[in-house]
């Protein structure tokens, strides 16, 4: 039997998986998606020009995987792994497992990406989208169970308490012509976002998630952080994943720019040091 690959959508759910697996005593390889598909062109998905949009669109340059990180996993230009990672999640000497969760847009667009590239190749699919965790506290009453949402939301050992590996299935021919008609039209579409809509992922406009970052702008100061951090908080209440805080962020600086909020600070995108708020307030 072959050698078997993990292929994750996002890098720190591969981390978790990885650590897990090594507890487990396995020694799977896993591979992981540093792009993040959910925002910029798609119709090709090419690195470099990935990057360039990011630089344009988002004013964000340096494109690592998130602001302000530096020295970790996100700190290689983000073009160099995605090449990395189509090469190796391609490979025909190995097995190949995919886990996706159709409630995370940057899990659900890396998978449909991979898919379209992947051609005829059989593959199986571990799919967090419905799966409910149970936790096992060291003290207290137990915890209702919750949706997994994400694999990059679990630690190394829910993982293996959950066994969530033997989910594995081969992923049936109808369900795969559904998911590439999905991509094929949203490829064509090549829409600056992709959000999760009625349970598939949907086109939108850059300015999608404006209203949602103003529901928490304040006549007083507040750290970009803290608004990014309260509309990321606000999209997981309805199960859902839909953006970064790189996103969230270039729109702030849109809304600045616009003249639609006040900003004091050096650069919106070092979120714990720049602060924002209303316009037309003294002080």
């Amino acid at each position: 039997m072959p050698p078997i690959l993990h292929v994750v959508f996002t890098e720190t759910g591969a981390a978790s998986l990885r650590e897990a697996l090594k507890a487990s005593g396995r020694g799977d390889t896993i591979v992981g998606l540093a792009d993040n598909l959910s925002f910029g062109p798609i119709d090709p998905v090419d690195p470099e020009a990935r990057r360039t949009w990011v630089e344009k669109e988002l004013g964000f340059a340096g494109w690592p995987s998130t602001p302000e990180q530096d020295g970790d996993i996100g700190s290689e230009d983000i073009s160099v792994r995605a090449r990395a990672f189509w090469n190796e999640s391609l490979s025909h000497r190995h097995r190949k497992i995919a886990w996706i969760s159709r409630r995370s847009a940057m899990e659900y667009a890396g998978f449909l990406e991979w898919l379209w590239r992947l051609g005829d190749a059989p593959c199986e699919v571990v799919d967090l989208s419905d799966v409910k965790i149970s936790y096992r506290p060291e003290q207290g009453l137990p915890r209702r169970p919750r949706l997994a949402m994400s694999l990059g939301m679990l630690d190394p050992d829910t993982i293996c308490n959950h066994d969530l590996w033997d989910l594995a299935e081969p992923l049936p021919m109808t369900a795969r012509g559904r998911y590439l008609d999905l991509w094929r039209q949203l490829r064509s579409e090549n829409a600056p976002l992709r959000v999760i809509g009625r349970d598939k992922l949907v086109s939108a406009p850059i300015d999608f998630f404006d209203s949602l970052l103003l529901s928490y702008v304040k006549a007083n100061w507040q750290k970009v952080a803290m608004v990014v951090g309260k509309a990321l908080t606000d999209q997981t209440m309805d199960s859902v994943f839909q953006t970064c805080d790189i996103v969230l962020a270039a729109r702030i600086n849109s809304l600045v720019k616009c003249r639609v909020l006040e900003f004091k600070g050096w650069d919106p995108f070092a979120i714990r040091f720049s602060e924002i708020r209303l316009p037309g307030t003294s002080g």
